[in-house]
């Protein structure tokens, strides 16, 4: 149900749904197969203005809100799971960082890049001791000068065989235990390395990397922020980054329930489509019900956050409830496609995978669910 967008908003989201049917969704499944990052529709989404939404124009971006954000994001995720990870990394967790924190000077260098789709952006919080409790980072920046020495290495980065961008988050030892900080780092820096590229169980087309930094110096001009403020640069970059990830399972679950329905109606047994059945039947109105659930807490969200309002909880509610109910409709669309849905040549296989993730990155939703009963008690 889309009754509270405006007119502008059902332009862009009528823009986004052809252009994921015409060109995603016919070369997802090669995406998923080849396990690589997805340049081709990376670029495709540069040509229409998509890796430059939420940022203005004056920086080369398309303008833009949360709620444009969530809006092309679902319809990309209904079509490729793997490229609006992609953009989400890109957009929520890098550009608009640097467009909220940044300087002008910042802005103007970084953004339009970024916002142009030529360079690749990502974001730096995760170590192998540092997942949810993101506190625990080893990750150190010293100053030097007119520059500070980063030492250490950050897991799981989407985008980090590519980018060419990272917002990482260090700390400087002599401000602890309060020293985290945000850097803006390039990645051609003398030092910087990437690890091979991860194996992952989905969203293949999303690569992953591990990012080392080894006696890295990256400008003082490029800090991200004051010192010591890193830590709440990070949790508001999450709070709108969840947004994303809550719209990216609304699309997954919508594109399965799409998918579901129009079996159901050419699936026969016992001399009856499967759809006559109200054993599924009724599978497909929890799906929907679901669906339409996590849309509107979504939405809901992001439009309070264009509101100016702080939506740790909203955002943390959002992500819980559509990546939950994203990965339950996944498992009921492998249920109504049966023996079929299990095979590796069925599309509920690729979705399932992809699911899986949702419950997991930018926190996971034990960190969610933190985060709001924190918010209740408060």
């Amino acid at each position: 149900m889309d009754f509270h967008l405006t007119e502008e908003e059902k332009m862009l989201q009528a823009t986004a749904r052809d252009f994921a049917k015409k060109e995603l969704e016919p070369v997802a499944p090669k995406v998923d197969e080849a396990e690589e990052f997805a340049m081709e529709n990376f670029q495709k989404m540069a040509q229409l203005g998509f890796t430059g939404l939420a940022i203005p124009s004056e920086y080369g971006g398309s303008g833009g809100n949360a709620v444009s954000l969530v809006i092309v994001m679902e319809e990309v995720a209904r079509a490729c799971a793997s490229t609006c990870d992609i953009l989400d990394a890109h957009i929520s967790l890098c550009a608009r960082p640097i467009y909220l924190y940044g300087t002008e000077e910042q802005k103007n260098k970084f953004l339009p890049p970024l916002a142009k789709g030529k360079r690749i952006g990502a974001f730096g919080i995760t170590e192998a001791e540092a997942g949810s409790d993101i506190s625990a980072i080893k990750t150190t920046a010293v100053r030097d000068g007119d520059s500070y020495i980063l030492n250490g290495s950050k897991l799981f980065i989407t985008n980090g065989p590519v980018c060419d961008i990272v917002v990482v988050f260090a700390n400087i030892p002599t401000l602890a235990p309060r020293g985290m900080t945000a850097f803006i780092v390039e990645t051609n820096a003398s030092g910087f390395g990437r690890g091979p590229q991860y194996k992952k169980l989905g969203m293949h087309g999303a690569t992953n990397a591990e990012l080392i930094f080894d006696n890295v110096r990256v400008p003082a001009s490029n800090r991200l922020g004051d010192e010591g403020k890193g830590m709440r640069i990070c949790l508001a970059t999450l709070d709108e980054g969840r947004l994303g990830i809550a719209a990216q399972s609304v699309g997954i679950g919508q594109a399965v329930l799409e998918q579901a329905i129009s079996y159901s109606k050419e699936r026969k047994q016992f001399g009856n489509l499967i759809s006559q059945s109200q054993a599924i039947q009724w599978m497909l109105v929890d799906m929907a019900t679901k669906v339409e659930a996590a849309r509107l807490l979504t939405h809901q969200a992001a439009c309070l956050y264009d509101e100016g309002a702080r939506v740790s909880k909203e955002a943390a509610m959002a992500k819980l409830y559509a990546s939950e109910a994203c990965l339950d409709i996944a498992i009921k669309g492998i249920q109504i496609f049966g023996g079929y849905g299990y095979m590796m040549d069925s599309p509920m296989q690729r979705y399932f995978r992809d699911a899986k993730l949702t419950q997991i990155y930018e926190g996971t939703s034990e960190v969610q669910r933190m985060v709001i009963a924190r918010a209740l008690l408060a």
